[in-house]
């Protein structure tokens, strides 16, 4: 009995050896669930495979087919603070116009860029990934996109708008930063960038490598702006001085002297350094003979002006867009 058994196990383990084992493929990207939020807006959840999680999407979505306005959220990834629809108007300001506006939320830190290694507090960014490659087929099946493209970001994502037409050359027919600083190989500018992402614990080596890691200077506006040749381009920058939006009766303020003094230290420190990361990528344009529509105004590092800048640009996207 005991030598039939020992037979039979040993078949057992010549049948499993000899069986080819079946391969299981990983998760494709994919729509997991679409919610309704009324009117044209919906939240979609889209799976990333190549950062192997789910990101909500929201997107205003007019009838029949139309272009896609892709708008990136400042360095909190609109998690915190909060996302540009209930920062600004955005949903109001879209709901007439023949364009489907796509906002993910999420990508705190990340630069909305593909990073060379996992971090120990963001974990895996893919993001430029999630947005060139998986994201536009899974959106243009369900919503109807035409194949024309218009990207904007604020702040952080000033620059990822920038980074992401350079990447993908012929990809976005027009661009909008909005307080960006568009500068990553000068000295300055890195050492900003690796400050801004302490804040949120994040190793900004993690991101492009180390300061000397040429990435730096592959993901530079400034240095690479010949690539934005042919792209409708709108560029704004304030001067950290006060202006339309620093006074007490501004709703944004509402009367608070505390977040007014606040909006000029802080906010006003980092637009002054802004406006002079934006001046050298418009100097680089204009050496290259690009056109861009450029808005330099008195302001502060702040959401009322990047509203505006949002309903500026509008008609330098919809002449790119054809809408």
């Amino acid at each position: 009995m005991h030598r039939l058994l020992r037979c039979l196990i040993v078949a057992v383990s010549l049948f499993a050896a000899l069986t080819p084992a079946v391969a299981t493929a990983d998760p494709a990207p994919g729509i997991v669930g679409v919610r309704p939020l009324g009117g044209r807006q919906f939240e979609v959840d889209v799976y990333s495979a190549a950062m192997n999680r789910t990101i909500p999407v929201w997107i205003s979505h007019p009838d029949g087919p139309a272009p896609a306005l892709y708008l990136l959220n400042a360095v909190d990834g609109g998690e915190d603070g909060g996302p540009w629809t209930t920062r600004t108007d955005a949903a109001q300001f879209f709901a007439d116009k023949q364009v489907n506006v796509i906002q993910p939320i999420g990508g705190r830190a990340s630069f909305y860029t593909d990073w060379v290694s996992d971090d120990p507090v963001l974990g895996r960014n893919k993001w430029a990934t999630f947005l060139l490659d998986e994201l536009p087929p899974l959106l243009a099946d369900r919503f109807q996109f035409t194949g024309r493209n218009a990207v904007a970001g604020t702040s952080m994502s000033a620059t990822s708008a920038l980074d992401l037409a350079i990447q993908d050359p012929g990809r976005f027919q027009a661009v909008g930063s909005y307080s960006g600083c568009p500068q990553t190989e000068d000295t300055a500018a890195r050492s900003m960038v690796y400050s801004e992402l302490q804040l949120f614990g994040a190793n900004a080596s993690n991101m492009w490598g180390g300061p000397g890691d040429p990435a730096w200077a592959a993901h530079d506006p400034v240095r690479n702006a010949d690539r934005l040749r042919g792209v409708a381009l709108y560029i704004s920058a304030g001067n950290g001085a006060p202006g339309v939006h620093e006074a007490l009766n501004d709703p944004s303020i509402a009367g608070n002297v505390g977040a007014l003094a606040d909006r000029m230290t802080v906010g006003g420190a980092m637009e002054s350094v802004v406006r002079g990361c934006t001046a050298a990528l418009v100097d680089r344009l204009g050496a290259l003979g690009i056109p861009a529509d450029v808005v330099y105004r008195n302001g502060t590092h702040a959401w009322p002006y990047w509203q505006d800048d949002l309903h500026d640009s509008w008609p330098v996207f919809a002449a790119a867009l054809g809408v």
